[in-house]
């Protein structure tokens, strides 16, 4: 029986992220997909990536981009074009340049074919990292649009990557911090306009987060949460398995 499975942000916790694999049992026919955030934060972000890279030999495995991933994305090409900006990155985030140096030529191109968003059409159910503004009212149809996008559209989609809370009226994605009382939680009013939305960023210390028209599985594994899979079954069965992490960093901004 076809599954997908989905999982959670990792940041770095190798250990777990390979107990969860082995409690979720993956089939050749199941696919495996992760929310972003595969890196940074934890002890070893090298080593997902390699773990995750290694799995996709054998499973079907998407890789959704997350913040962090676009944020060393971004300081790979740095160092390729724009050395002094790649320089000031490093010295604000040393772990950029630690990572990037650890990984093989292999694991880049690996986390350079991360996907900003993914469907799983028999289920209605969209996967993005962060979440959707409740102003956002297109989204691509496919990868390839997404990625052919270009100026103030592509910066709109780009939201997707970061966002939490939006203005109560507006529905405008708010800068983290920014919020007031009664500024929502974007999941809290989204309406499902582009389906059920499956995404992490946002840690639930407390397990799986429910709402109307979303799932948040971020169980805050890095700051000794649990590491979380949705797994979604033939007929719309829906379950969650869950392995207890190692406490590695505080909650802050993520």
């Amino acid at each position: 029986m076809t599954r997908h499975i989905i999982i959670g942000d990792v940041h770095g916790m190798l250990d777990e992220l390979a107990s969860l694999i082995e409690k979720v049992d993956p089939g050749f026919d199941d696919t495996i997909i992760f929310v972003g955030d595969l890196v940074d934060k934890g002890p070893d972000s090298v080593g997902v990536v390699e773990f995750v890279r290694r799995l996709a030999e054998s499973f079907n495995v998407v890789v959704v981009e997350g913040n962090h991933e676009e944020k060393h994305r971004r300081f790979r090409k740095n160092l390729e074009l724009r050395p002094a900006t790649a320089s000031t990155m490093a010295e604000n985030q040393p772990e950029l340049m630690t990572i990037t140096e650890g990984l093989s030529p292999d694991n880049i191109a690996f986390l350079n074919s991360a996907v900003p968003f993914h469907r799983i059409k028999e289920h209605n159910v969209l996967i993005v990292h962060a979440g959707i503004p409740g102003d956002m009212i297109e989204f691509p149809e496919s990868v390839h649009e997404a990625q052919a996008l270009g100026g103030k559209r592509k910066k709109k989609f780009g939201l997707i990557f970061r966002t939490r809370h939006i203005h109560r009226d507006t529905g405008k994605m708010l800068p983290m911090g920014s919020e007031n009382a009664d500024d929502p939680f974007w999941a809290e009013v989204h309406d499902g306009r582009f389906g059920h939305v499956v995404f992490g960023h946002q840690p639930f210390m407390n397990g799986p987060a429910e709402f109307p028209h979303a799932t948040g599985i971020d169980t805050g594994a890095v700051f000794g949460g649990t590491l979380t899979a949705m797994i979604l079954g033939p007929n719309g069965t829906k379950s969650f398995e869950s392995v207890e992490c190692r406490k590695m960093a505080e909650p802050m901004s993520c």
